[in-house]
This record gives C-alpha cells, sequence and structure tokens, in this order.
C-alpha cells in the first residue's frame, strides 16, 4: 500500500511540476492573460491597491482585486514576467488540491488510514489531470481564485458535518471573503446554491445552523470584504452600480448584453455549459458517466466508498459539483471556466465511481489508468513546448515588442499600433506601446512630417494601410497578426514632435468599439 502511495505522490507532484514549467516557457496571448496581466503590473507601477486599472486613467469595474493583489505582489517580489504573473493561479491551485485531498481522505470511514490516504490522493490526481484543471492551474485569471474560495467554502462544511473541528467552520467564511474579493457576489450563489438544496432535501436545518458560526463568521467575512467595496466605490463612483448589477444581473440575463465596458458578450445556446462540463473534466467526466452507467447495467447501486456521519452528504458533494452549471444552464453568456468551481467536487465524486468500476485502488496502478492520469498533462506539455518553441502561431506581441527593443536607438516608446493596442504589446512594453489613429500617420507621411523613426505595427487585414506603405518600408518582422514597419525621417523634416502620443493614451476609445466610462 506504501508503494501504490508513494506513485500517486509521484504522479501528483509530477503532473503539478509540469504545470508550472509550462507557466514559466508559454508567452502571453491575448487577450484574457496579458489583459489581467496588464491589469495587474500598472497595480505593482503605481501602488494604486484599491482600484484595478483597466488602462492609465481608465478604472477596472470587472473584477474585484484579488487576483490583481496577488499578481502584483508577484511582480514586486520576482520581477514582471509570465511566470510571476502565473504564479499565483498555480498557488491558489495546489491548495485546491490539498482541500480535495483532505475532503476525500476525510469522507473515507477511518480517515487516517493509508486507504483514506490513497482515496484522497486519487481525487487530487483526478482533478488536477482534468482539461480545465490542468489548463487554469498556471493561467493568469480570476477563476482560479474564486474556485479557491468556493473550494474552501464547501469543503469547510462538508468536513465540519464530518466531524471536523471547529477552525473549519472559520475557514467557510474566510472562504466566502476570499470570494467576494476574487469575483465578487456570485460565491454567494455558486456556494449557497448546493447548500439550500441538501438542507431542502435532508431538512438539516438545525444541524446547519449549529454546525457553523454563523453570526461571527459573518462579521469576519464583512471585515475581510467590505472594506475594498466602501473604499472603491469612494475612489470611482458608478462601481458598485455597475459591477453589481451589470456584472452578476445583465450578464447572465440579458442576451447579447452590450453594457460590458471590457470585452464583448458571449452569446451561446442555453444548456451549452453542461458540454462545457463534460469538456473541462475530460478524459475523467467520460470514466464518471461511462462507470455510471456500467453499474445500472450491472444492476449495481452507486455507492459510495465513504461513510457520512450526516444525511445527505453525497448529495451535498453531487450538488456541489452541478451547481455552477445548474445556475448557467438558462445563461447564454457563458464561459468554460464558468464550470471551474465544481471539478473539485467533480473530482471527488469521480473518484468514488472509480474505486468502484476497478474494485477498490489497493493493487498496483494499471496501465490503462496510468494513461488516463497522463493523457491531459502530456497533451498539454507536448502542445505548451511547440508553441514556445512556435510562438508566432500565437496572438502575442513578445517578440514583435522585443525585435523592436532591439533595433538601435529605439525602445519600445517607438512602437505604435493602428487604432488598438493589443493588451500582450502593453504588457511586454511595460505599457510604452502606444496607439496612433491610421489617419495620422498617413498625413506624417505624405507631408513628410515624420521627425523621429517609428515602428509600425499593421494589422495584416488592413489592406490598405499596407498598399500605401508599399514602396515606402519593407517589413522587417511578422507574427500571427502584424506586420512591422520601420518609418524613417525623410532627410530636411523640420515639424516637431509635439503630435506623439503619450503614455496615458495607449488606447484611442474614441476609435474603437471599447469605451470604458464614456
Amino acid at each position: 500500500m506504501t508503494r501504490n502511495i508513494n506513485t500517486l505522490l509521484w504522479l501528483l507532484f509530477s503532473v503539478l511540476a509540469l504545470r508550472l514549467g509550462l507557466a514559466a516557457i508559454l508567452p502571453l496571448a491575448d487577450t484574457t492573460e496579458p489583459r489581467y496581466a496588464e491589469i495587474a503590473r500598472i497595480m505593482a507601477e503605481t501602488g494604486d491597491w484599491i482600484t484595478p486599472w483597466f488602462d492609465y486613467g481608465v478604472p477596472f469595474w470587472g473584477k474585484p482585486p484579488l487576483s490583481f493583489w496577488a499578481q502584483a505582489l508577484s511582480f514586486k517580489l520576482l520581477g514582471v514576467s509570465e511566470f510571476s504573473g502565473r504564479l499565483p493561479s498555480w498557488l491558489a491551485n495546489a491548495v485546491i488540491v490539498y482541500l480535495i485531498f483532505t475532503l476525500r481522505r476525510r469522507l473515507h470511514p477511518d480517515h487516517t488510514s493509508e486507504a483514506a490516504r490513497r482515496s484522497g490522493l486519487w481525487a487530487a490526481l483526478i482533478y488536477a489531470t482534468t482539461a480545465l484543471g490542468f489548463l487554469t492551474a498556471g493561467t493568469v485569471m480570476t477563476d482560479s481564485f474564486l474556485a479557491l474560495g468556493s473550494t474552501l467554502v464547501l469543503t469547510s462544511l462538508i468536513i465540519r458535518l464530518q466531524g471536523g473541528t471547529e477552525v473549519w467552520g472559520w475557514l467557510f467564511f474566510l472562504g466566502l471573503a476570499i470570494g467576494l474579493l476574487a469575483k465578487g457576489p456570485l460565491i454567494l450563489v455558486l456556494t449557497g446554491l448546493p447548500v439550500f438544496l441538501w438542507v431542502a432535501v435532508t431538512r438539516r436545518w438545525r444541524t446547519l445552523w449549529q454546525c457553523l458560526p454563523w453570526i461571527r463568521g459573518a462579521i469576519l467575512m464583512l471585515t475581510i470584504a467590505m472594506p475594498w467595496y466602501i473604499l472603491a466605490e469612494l475612489k470611482t463612483p458608478g462601481f458598485l452600480d455597475y459591477f453589481i448589477v451589470g456584472e452578476h444581473f445583465n450578464r447572465f440575463l440579458v442576451s447579447g448584453w452590450q453594457g460590458d465596458l471590457y470585452g464583448n458578450a458571449h452569446e451561446f445556446t442555453r444548456g451549452t455549459i453542461w458540454l462545457y462540463l463534460i469538456a473541462a473534466g475530460f478524459p475523467w467526466s467520460l470514466i464518471a458517466i461511462v462507470a455510471f452507467g456500467l453499474n445500472l447495467w450491472r444492476g449495481q447501486p452507486p455507492g459510495h466508498q465513504w461513510q457520512p456521519r450526516e444525511k445527505g452528504v453525497g448529495g451535498l458533494i453531487l450538488a456541489s459539483a452541478l451547481s455552477p452549471a445548474i445556475f448557467f444552464t438558462l445563461s447564454g453568456n457563458i464561459l468554460w471556466t464558468y464550470v471551474l468551481p465544481g471539478l473539485p467536487f467533480l473530482a471527488v465524486l469521480t473518484s468514488n465511481l472509480w474505486s468502484i468500476w476497478s474494485k477498490g485502488l489497493a493493487r498496483p496502478m494499471h496501465p490503462a489508468a496510468l494513461a488516463t492520469v497522463f493523457l491531459i498533462p502530456v497533451i498539454g506539455t507536448v502542445a505548451g513546448g511547440w508553441l514556445a518553441i512556435h510562438p508566432e502561431q500565437l496572438k502575442t506581441e513578445r517578440e514583435l515588442v522585443a525585435r523592436v527593443n532591439r533595433i538601435p536607438g529605439m525602445a519600445a516608446d517607438s512602437l505604435a499600433y493602428l487604432d488598438k493596442t493589443p493588451f500582450s504589446a502593453r504588457f511586454y512594453s511595460q505599457g510604452e506601446a502606444r496607439t496612433i489613429d491610421a489617419n495620422l500617420v498617413i498625413r506624417r507621411l505624405e507631408k513628410g512630417a515624420l521627425t523621429e523613426p517609428m515602428a509600425l505595427a499593421v494589422a495584416k487585414g488592413d489592406k490598405a494601410m499596407l498598399q500605401r506603405l508599399k514602396g515606402l518600408a519593407d517589413p522587417i518582422h511578422e507574427n500571427r497578426r502584424y506586420r512591422l514597419f520601420l518609418l524613417e525621417p525623410r532627410p530636411g523634416s523640420t515639424a516637431g514632435g509635439a503630435n506623439r502620443e503619450s503614455k496615458t493614451g495607449g488606447i484611442d476609445y474614441t476609435v474603437t468599439n471599447d469605451q470604458p466610462l464614456s
């Protein structure tokens, strides 16, 4: 048994280490990762720990600051890089993995036994090797911290119901505070729904009240989370209306919601979230479905390899796994990351079905099980390694910015994009890359008014500008989306450089569809 546990530990640490390595070598690709990384970079640069800034002078009202705090602190300590930006999400994921292990172990009849530890390791390994669990383990995003909060909340409640100490009761409210600072009131819905379903079915209202320090815990939660909400509204009035009403009601209830200041609504067929759940849990979601079907076909009850002390704990775990999908079933504006808070509990359930289907986990690991464990990590590592060698296949401006920095006498502040600067260009240029109007470039070229060299990035689809530049300059670099031209002033040009855009003009919102606070 000890050998089996050592094997599982080795596999789990290997998966986590692989993901950490990928976090260090992959460039940030537009739009999600560099957008959030740039917000955190600006926070670290400006020292403003209250308001996240979408751009210099433009507040970001879309998310609370917990993930930005963690990333900005990482930038402060380790320097600005892909690794330091992704490290906080990896650490949050490591805590989630530990909570899954602890929860599954505490569900075992003898939670101090080797069999309990083995079951816990299997559950943790299953989560770490799901498609979405592996992806988000080292990605600059807010969802990892929401999942950390929701996992801590529901795990604390279940362990408390299993006879855990009072500390778990306090951790329940700490998890709520984490969720409020990571994603907002959504944490109350994602954790409140499974708890409500459990007590509604089992009628264990009194047990729920007695096992948690509701009044003191609520005070703790508000003491941790509420000061930031108040300070954020005072500093940038209008934040609460946009964030509470817009992000928590209109985003999910209004099809094609046009009020999003920082992106575009995602319109999908209602119920798509269930397909996302299967994809997010791949390959274990398919194994769980097959194992459940085989149990029914054989006439065997699903069963549980645990002995809950309270009625319906298995149902609470099931509700925790499915609540995100249930909540977003009628929403068309969704992303597949929305099911992430349910994956830890899906892993716990899958470990139980896997145990029953394989007649226990004590025997040496079967090659098929080993192949399943490594399927997603191997695919992710091979794909990530290939993309690290061929970054031009990604929507990233890292190499283009580096090319500008290598030009003698030029730096990132000489780089200009037409009409809109990609987030990755803003991040890799440390906020120096600027936006310039296409008509202004044309006028300067026609009048010979360019007085200093300019590195101009032109979208490959901008045929008109590419045609105008033909004969004036040859591209010196290109990536998946842009061609880079070095424009130099004509001899004898006398126009001043007063028209050069300032650093605060990172995005010209008068010529794009992105109009925060307009």
